[in-house]
């Protein structure tokens, strides 16, 4: 039987937001310390998270915005990173550049992973009129800048997917694959035909409905616009659809969507809170009739997965790592192309069988590339032959 002794000191610094299932799962492989920074642990939930689930995890939390979390972070860095025997920094950017130059003081391992495609998502706020021409500039050489740092002092540089794997390759010698948190296939799985009905009741939505479901928060590098003007499309071909967002910033999406002007919107569309994603999740992924993730930019795209593994046809904006993955498994569409995107939606709606036949050849896919079980096995093993290359005096 494996003790805590027997584990790897792990410590998770994190810069930003992160997910539940990440941190639940890096507990059940390692002995893990996770930091991060106190604002965005309390206002997204993650803390009352972790204390429900019974995680066996410390937590330091991290005061100040950004310039003070960076400085005390380092601070906190460079006093305690001796402890451990690998950190897991996120991303490769200004969170990672205390890790990784911290790690180098004390001859301590770091390993960075990037679920995101950082520049590419910054530019998504320039494609927006978000930043002006002179801060994209500035924001884009510190990006580069800290890559090239991150990727050189890193001892690898897990990349979530293909695509990302390939960007960290840019500047580390040690680029991998990993899948972030997996797809648990205990929950993400297909619902047999006479459940849906029952599901749709239970989370009172209509039963003789389409149902597009849209699961992501509503973010910069994300494209509800093409997705909502898509189902005005399909709507108009004379398909009873409704749109459903699930997830943070849900207000924003139905706000869009009168801003856009779309007919009689308020009646075809569902906005909702997210929910736990270790709970009722996996339902709203059972009860679609087809996930559409609609991206300007897309680093992983995990949501698609997920759905696939419920056996539920899935649309997808042709980039990043869901042009990587998801070619043969969804239906992919050019970006920022609404009439495509609806010509898509409307062959699952008209072609269930083929649709449906496409799904399941999805789901094998992930059952064989990216279960939970097998992303946190991997990840262990990258973790433990970071630490041999710096192993502790106290463990030899």
């Amino acid at each position: 039987m494996t003790t805590s002794r027997d584990r790897l000191r792990v410590m998770y610094f994190c810069e930003g937001f992160t997910d539940i299932r990440f941190v639940v799962g890096l507990s059940g492989i390692t002995e893990l310390t996770f930091v991060t920074p106190a604002r965005e642990y309390r206002i997204s939930g993650l803390a009352d998270r972790i204390a429900a689930s019974g995680a066996s995890v410390k937590v330091v939390e991290i005061p100040g915005g950004r310039p003070a979390f960076q400085l005390r972070s380092f601070g906190y860095l460079l006093r305690n990173i001796a402890h451990y025997d690998v950190v897991l920094s996120q991303e490769m950017v200004r969170g990672s550049l205390s890790a990784t130059i911290a790690g180098r003081l004390r001859g301590v391992p770091v390993v960075t992973y990037m679920g995101v495609a950082p520049l590419e998502y910054f530019m998504c706020r320039r494609e927006r009129g978000q930043i002006g021409i002179v801060k994209a500039w500035a924001g884009g050489a510190f990006i580069r800048s800290a890559m090239t740092v991150n990727g050189a002092l890193a001892t690898a540089a897990l990349g979530m997917g293909p695509y990302l794997r390939d960007m960290a390759a840019r500047t580390s010698s040690c680029p991998l694959s990993g899948g972030y948190y997996g797809v648990d296939e205990q929950l993400f799985k297909p619902a047999c035909d006479p459940c849906r009905p029952t599901l749709r009741r239970s989370h009172q939505l209509p039963e003789d409905k389409f149902i597009i479901f849209f699961s992501s928060r509503i973010s910069h590098e994300k494209d509800p616009e093409t997705l909502l003007r898509a189902t005005a499309v399909v709507r108009d071909h004379g398909i009873d659809a409704v749109l459903m967002n699930l997830g943070g910033g849900y207000e924003d999406f139905l706000k869009l969507a009168l801003e856009l002007g779309l007919s009689d919107c308020e009646q075809w569309i569902i906005g909702r809170p997210a929910v736990h994603p270790m709970h009722d999740l996996c339902e709203y992924f059972q009860l679609a009739d087809v996930v559409v993730q609609s991206s300007l930019e897309e680093g992983f795209g995990l949501s698609p997965l997920e759905g696939l593994a419920c056996g539920t046809p899935v649309v997808a904006t042709r980039v990043g790592g869901m042009a990587a993955h998801l070619d043969g498994y969804a239906q992919l569409t050019p970006r920022r192309d609404y009439q495509a995107m609806a010509s898509a939606i409307q062959w699952v709606a008209e072609h269930r069988g083929a649709a449906r036949a496409q799904a399941a050849k999805g789901r094998e896919y992930v059952l064989a590339n990216w279960t939970r079980a097998k992303v946190f096995n991997d990840l262990k093993t990258v973790l433990e032959n970071a630490a041999a290359t710096h192993p502790r005096r106290d463990r030899l």
